[in-house]
């Protein structure tokens, strides 16, 4: 099993979800977060003072994909978040050595 995590913009949340559902993804986390990367952050003007706002609001997902879907789950991320405009966003893999459901106890791939 992989976790693939992707750091997207809050306002592709809803095209990324209905991409992932299409590909079979049955479930996945969702975190409000802020960063920057290339992006740098950018100034506002409030009341005639100027703010720079280091951090930008973005939206961490998380889904945990048999190893068979993982490039698919990659595809369906990365064409639902493109806006081609710097800012759209990193996708992470990594490995799960195990995964357990709490309520019954099983494990493995039978909870995706």
């Amino acid at each position: 099993m992989k976790r693939v995590t992707a750091i997207i913009k809050p306002y592709k949340l809803d095209d990324v979800r209905e991409a992932l559902s299409a590909n079979g993804v049955n479930g996945m986390t969702v975190t409000e977060v802020k960063g920057f990367g290339r992006q740098k952050g950018h100034t506002e003007l409030y009341r005639g003072a100027e703010y720079v706002i280091d951090f930008l609001p973005k939206i961490k997902l998380e889904v945990v994909v048999e190893d068979a879907h993982v490039e698919g789950c990659i595809e369906a991320i990365s064409t639902a978040a493109r806006t081609g405009k710097i800012g759209d966003g990193k996708i992470f893999v990594d490995s799960v050595e195990r995964a357990v459901r709490i309520r019954t106890g099983e494990e493995g791939d039978q909870i995706l």
